[in-house]
C-alpha cells in the first residue's frame, strides 16, 4: 500500500555513503542517530500515543526493478503477542535518499499501517533510477525505524556484474543466524531466499533457542507471533536492512511436505481445518515479506511465483512448487506418472515462456527443491526423495529438454540442509546422456545444526557412484555467494563453524564457476 510519492530524481551519490553505511553495520538495528530525527519535507503523524518501541521487527526491502523497490516495515511493539498495536490504522510516513544521512531525500509519503494485516507496510516505491543504491525509513507518531540500504536493479540493457546470495532453510530452535553476519561482510546485491523462513515445529526443551508458544501454528495470530520470533534474531535483522530480499515459501512457513491444498497427515488435518491454516500461513508470509500488492493473498491462494530482470545479464523466475503441485507418491513407479506436476499448466507455460523469450545471458530458475537427480541406493536400482522434482519424473525430464534449447540455465534451490552442486542432465537415467545446466542446493543457515560430518560423509559417500552429476556435498552450515558477469559466474560455499553460538568465524569451503556457453559446472 504505497503512500503518495513526491521528490526529484537523485543525483550521484557519495562514494563515502555505502563505505559508512558497512561500517555503521549495527545501524540496522540500533538507534537512529539525534540528526535523523526529524524527516524533513513529511508532515508529523497527528497521533503519538503509540507503545513504545514499535520498529522492533526493523525494515527490509524487496523485489528490486530498474525503477523501484519494495520497502517494508511492521509496527510490532510486543512481537511475541500479536504485535501489540491498538487496534486502529496508524500513519507511518517513509523517506527514501541517495545518502545515508538523508540530506538528498528522492521520495517520500506515507502509507497507513492497518490492523487486518499485522499493521505491516508495503510501499512500492517508483521513480527512482537504475542500479543505484538508496536509503530509507519509516516514522510512526515520535518514533522513527531503524534505516536501511536498498539497490535498484540494472537498467534493461545494462549488461554489468551482479552478486547474489542464495539462503534457505533456517530453523530457529537448531542455532543462530550467524552466517547472515558473514553475508552481511560479503554485502551481495541481492539475496534469495527459497523457502523455511520459519519452521512450524512445537517448542523444544532441548533447543538451542526454543520456539514461542506452546504447539504449532495454526491460527494466523500464532503464524504472526513465529514470523515476529524469526525477525528478532539480530543478523536476520542485519542482512535485511543492507540489500533487497526477493523471497518465496517452501513447506515449513505451512506445514512439513504439504502439496496443494493436502497436508502432511490427511487424517489429522481435515480439508477444511489445512485451508484455515494455509489462509492464516498466506497471509503472515505476506505480511512479513518485501514483496508487491500482487501476493496479497486471497484465502488459501497467494501468487508468488514470479519474474525479476537484472538487465541483459540475469533474469531470475521464482517458482512455487508447493501450491500447484500432485500430491506427492510414495513409489517409484508412482513418480514416473505423466499425469504428476509440479508446477501446474499455467506456471509451467510461464516458466518456458519466460526461458524461451529471455534476452539475458544467463537464465536462473529459483526452485525450492532439488532438481537434479538423488539416487540413495547404492548399486543397481533407484531410490528417490518423492517430495524432490525426482518425485515428478516426467515434468522434470521434460524440463531438462526444454533447458537445453535455453541459454545458460542455472537452478538455484534449498530443501536439503545440504550443499549439493550438480549438473543437469538431459537424462539421468543414461550417464552417456549431455549437460544440459547446472545446479546449487544451497546449504541451510541453521536447519540440522552443527551436523556430525562424519555421519555424513558415511551416508553420503557410498552414493557418489550412483550420482556422477554430483559435483560438491558438503553439510555444513552457511550460504552460497554468487558472482554474476557476461563470461561466467563464479560461486563460492560460505560456511560457519557453528550455528550454536551467538557467534563463529566464517570461511569459503569451495570455489566453482560456470562458463557462458558451456553448460555445467566445475571445481575450481
Amino acid at each position: 500500500m504505497p503512500g503518495q510519492a513526491t521528490g526529484s530524481q537523485p543525483s550521484d551519490r557519495s562514494p563515502s555513503d555505502r563505505r559508512q553505511f558497512l561500517a555503521a553495520g549495527a545501524a540496522a538495528v540500533g538507534a537512529v542517530a539525534v540528526g535523523q530525527l526529524a524527516l524533513a519535507g513529511t508532515a508529523r503523524a497527528a497521533d503519538p500515543a503509540l507503545p513504545s518501541g514499535v520498529f522492533t521487527l526493523g525494515v527490509s526491502s524487496g523485489d528490486p526493478l530498474p525503477d523501484g523497490v519494495v520497502l517494508w516495515t511492521r509496527l510490532a511493539p510486543d512481537p511475541l503477542n500479536g504485535g501489540g498495536m491498538p487496534d486502529r490504522p496508524v500513519d507511518v510516513a517513509w523517506q527514501v535518499a541517495e545518502d545515508s544521512r538523508f540530506r538528498r531525500i528522492v521520495r517520500q509519503g506515507t502509507a497507513q499501517a492497518l490492523p487486518v494485516l499485522g499493521h505491516s507496510v508495503h510501499v512500492d516505491v517508483r521513480g527512482l533510477r537504475p542500479h543505484r543504491e538508496y536509503w530509507y525509513r519509516f516514522r510512526a507518531a515520535d518514533q522513527i525505524s531503524p534505516v536501511g540500504r536498498t539497490r535498484t536493479a540494472p537498467a534493461p540493457n545494462a549488461a554489468g556484474p551482479l552478486r547474489l546470495a542464495l539462503a534457505s532453510c533456517q530453523n530457529w530452535q537448531h542455532g543462530y543466524f550467524t552466517p547472515y553476519a558473514d553475508m552481511a561482510e560479503q554485502d551481495p546485491d541481492a539475496v534469495l531466499f527459497v523457502g523455511d523462513y520459519i519452521y512450524e515445529s512445537s517448542p523444544s526443551a532441548t533447543a538451542v533457542r526454543r520456539h514461542e508458544g506452546n504447539g504449532e501454528p495454526y491460527s494466523l495470530v500464532q503464524y504472526r507471533n513465529r514470523y515476529a520470533q524469526y525477525r528478532t534474531d539480530p543478523d536476520l535483522l542485519r542482512m535485511h536492512a543492507q540489500a533487497p530480499w526477493i523471497v518465496t515459501f517452501d513447506d515449513h512457513e505451512v506445514d512439513n511436505d504439504w502439496a496443494g491444498e493436502i497436508p502432511q497427515d490427511p487424517d489429522k488435518q481435515s480439508h477444511d481445518a489445512f485451508v484455515a491454516r494455509l489462509t492464516a500461513a498466506y497471509q503472515a508470509f505476506y505480511e512479513h515479506m518485501p514483496v508487491r500488492a500482487t501476493a496479497v493473498p486471497g484465502g488459501p491462494h497467494i501468487k508468488m511465483y514470479r519474474s525479476l530482470d537484472f538487465g541483459r545479464l540475469a533474469r531470475l523466475q521464482v517458482l512455487d512448487t508447493r501450491q500447484y503441485r500432485s500430491d506427492q507418491v510414495t513409489t517409484q513407479e508412482g513418480a514416473q506418472s505423466p499425469l504428476l506436476t509440479m508446477l501446474g499448466a499455467e506456471q509451467k507455460r510461464w516458466l518456458l515462456d519466460g526461458l524461451h523469450r529471455s534476452p539475458a545471458r544467463w537464465n536462473l530458475i529459483g526452485s525450492q527443491i532439488m532438481m537434479a537427480e538423488t539416487d540413495r541406493l547404492a548399486g543397481p536400482g533407484k531410490l528417490w526423495f518423492y517430495d524432490a522434482w525426482d518425485g515428478y519424473q516426467v515434468e522434470r525430464n521434460a524440463l531438462m529438454a526444454e533447458f537445453a534449447q535455453v541459454r545458460n540455465p542455472v537452478v538455484l534451490s534449498g530443501d536439503r540442509h545440504l550443499t549439493m552442486i550438480s549438473d543437469l542432465k538431459r537424462d539421468f537415467a543414461d550417464p552417456a546422456s549431455p549437460v544440459v545446466g547446472a545446479e546449487f542446493v544451497g546449504t541451510s543457515i541453521t536447519s540440522n545444526g552443527d551436523q556430525d560430518q562424519d555421519a555424513f560423509h558415511a551416508e553420503f559417500d557410498p552414493l557418489v557412484p550412483d550420482n556422477p552429476h554430483w559435483k560438491l556435498l558438503d553439510a555444513h552450515r552457511g550460504y552460497h555467494l554468487f558472482d554474476i558477469d557476461r563470461g561466467g559466474i563464479d560461486a563460492q560455499v560460505r560456511i560457519v563453524d557453528t550455528v550454536t553460538q551467538p557467534r563463529s568465524a566464517a570461511r569459503t569451503l569451495a570455489r566453482l564457476r560456470v562458463e557462458n556457453g558451456r553448460p555445467g559446472v566445475d571445481l575450481v
